[in-house]
């Protein structure tokens, strides 16, 4: 008895250490979104001249935290959908405020938006959704670059059910009313502006030898050099393969909405579970941690109670409250077993999502497109195509 109490006296630092700093974690600065966020709405209608054209960009799936603990059972293959997903429920969000013109959901990094939305997910677990939003307009302005955060629980997921709305939509709602409000302090000439900015960069990128002078740049900030005539027949062919370049996005938003619709009860589903799961995850975990704690606690009583007094009783109330101590350690750590059995059932929860959440093949004037990450590449081959469409019209190098 004395060698196990000589033991157990030897790892209480160890134990103290581990259950008090267990389940600590922080997180850099964000915006954090509370409660519910109403949507921003135009008082009254925009005139079409003063919209300008958003492109929301598929979100940078950003990644996962490398100790399997943290992750938790989150997959790439989860992250790569929501990268698809996340940036449709910003897209409808915004085109229910009244104050843009069209909104699209492109793939990264292409010539010719108004405005375009970038985001990284930063964190994405069911419970908590972390993004980063940088906003440019053409002109290469900032609006903005800020981190928005939000936390639901289990019981957020059954009332957005019943009222069949998305369980994060004030988070959409807090990000489109920063845009909004952004877009409120510009003046009709610098819409005018950011507009022919946009057609322009649109023309240099199809046709850089013929438009490339017409757009100054500097540092990322693009300004007007001057401009093309009203009539000028190859600027006109350029703005006519624009509404070209606008129809095969719409076509793709048409499928990235096919792919929103199949992907959202799944979605939400494997959310709403993975939140309970977390909820009984975290009390399993604060039951065994209390449990370690007053085992702990037991011992260190026993250890002073065999310090005060050397008589008989107080070894026997010594040696039961080091046993009962050990105990409630040893159950505290079974405790701490059981939510093995909650991780496993999270992990089986993201493997069944990513096989429910397979890209989709779609087909676009008689191609066969795939829906994933090389939607890009899928992309920089129509702009290339348009640039021979181009070319075969003018009789010039497209590039």
């Amino acid at each position: 008895m004395q060698n196990m109490i000589m033991r157990i006296y030897k790892l209480l630092p160890l134990l103290l250490l581990l259950t008090l700093v267990h389940g600590c974690s922080t997180f850099g600065p964000a915006r954090t979104v509370d409660g519910k966020v109403a949507l921003n709405r135009a008082v009254t209608e925009l005139s079409e001249d003063q919209l300008l054209d958003v492109w929301v960009e598929l979100f940078d799936p950003g990644e996962l935290p490398e100790d399997k603990d943290d992750a938790m059972g989150l997959s790439m293959d989860i992250r790569a959908a929501e990268a698809r997903y996340l940036p449709e429920q910003l897209r409808t969000t915004m085109e229910n405020t009244g104050y843009w013109g069209a909104v699209r959901v492109v793939p990264q990094n292409i010539t010719g938006s108004e405005l375009r939305v970038r985001g990284t997910i930063l964190e994405s677990d069911g419970e908590r959704l972390v993004l980063e939003i940088r906003a440019l307009d053409a002109t290469g302005r900032e609006w903005f670059k800020r981190t928005y955060k939000e936390e639901v629980e289990f019981a957020q997921y059954l009332a957005s059910n019943k009222e069949g709305g998305e369980a994060f939509q004030s988070f959409y709602n807090t990000i489109a009313n920063d845009l909004a409000e952004f877009r409120t302090r510009l003046d009709a000439v610098q819409i005018m502006e950011i507009r022919r900015i946009a057609a322009l960069r649109f023309a240099a990128d199809l046709a850089p030898d013929a438009f490339a002078g017409y757009v100054n740049e500097d540092d990322d900030v693009y300004t007007v050099a001057h401009l093309p005539s009203t009539d000028d027949p190859m600027y006109n062919r350029v703005l006519a393969i624009r509404d070209r370049d606008f129809l095969l996005i719409d076509t793709l938003n048409g499928h990235f909405d096919n792919f929103n619709r199949e992907m959202q009860t799944p979605y939400t589903e494997w959310r709403k579970a993975r939140s309970e799961e977390a909820a009984a995850l975290r009390g399993l975990e604060q039951d065994a941690l209390k449990r370690k704690l007053l085992g702990a606690a037991a011992i260190i009583g026993a250890i002073a109670v065999e310090a005060s007094s050397d008589s008989a009783g107080s070894s026997v109330l010594r040696d039961a409250m080091v046993l009962g101590g050990a105990y409630a350690i040893k159950t505290g750590f079974d405790k701490s077993a059981e939510t093995a059995i909650h991780r496993d059932a999270i992990i089986e929860l993201d493997e069944s999502f990513s096989s429910e959440a397979r890209p989709m093949v779609v087909v676009v004037e008689g191609e066969v497109h795939e829906l994933t990450g090389s939607a890009e590449v899928q992309y920089a081959k129509w702009r290339a195509l348009l640039k021979r469409i181009y070319a075969s019209e003018t009789g010039l190098a497209g590039s």
